[in-house]
Order: C-alpha cells, then structure tokens, then sequence
C-alpha cells in the first residue's frame, strides 16, 4: 500500500469576497472529487479570501499509479482561469 499525499497553494488575484473564493474552490475540489476517488479539501488560510492551500490525498497498490493520478490532478487544479498555482508538493509514503 502507498499513499500519496499533496499539498498546493493558491493565489486569487481578481477575487474579493471569502464567497467568491469557496466558488472557485468548490468548483476545483468537485471537478478533482468527480475524476478520482481522492480525498480533498482546503487546509490552510480558511478567512484569507485571496489564497488557500488544498490537501488531497490517495491510497492505491503502486507508487507508479498515484504519480499518473498526481499529474492528472494537478493539471485540472492549473487549469482554472482565478486561481494562480504558486506551490506544489508530493509525498509518498
């Protein structure tokens, strides 16, 4: 068993409001939710409203298989026009 463990810290430059940004978070979290069976969620700077770190993580057979499903998952978090990748990180264990 291996787990995959990964961390990604956002910036939302044109966002105002705490509201808008659990938006474009719901948005991100549900499209990685609806793809994989990940567990997801954001961890860090609940009542900043222009940046977030979300944790995600994964349990298969082999480490080979989470490296494919952590680069499938960070493509779909790069690709949303608000929210800005500034960090990224993978463990396994």
């Amino acid at each position: 068993m291996v787990v995959a463990i990964g961390t990604f810290e956002f910036h939302f430059p044109e966002l105002h409001s705490l509201k808008e940004k659990r938006q474009v978070l719901r948005s991100l979290l549900d499209r990685v939710k609806a793809k994989f069976n990940a567990s997801i969620a954001e961890v860090e700077y609940n009542d900043l409203w222009q940046r977030s770190v979300i944790g995600v993580s994964m349990v298969a057979n082999e480490k080979v298989h989470l490296e494919q499903m952590a680069g499938k998952i960070e493509e779909i978090l790069q690709d949303h026009e608000q929210a800005q990748l500034i960090e990224r990180y993978w463990e396994y264990l």
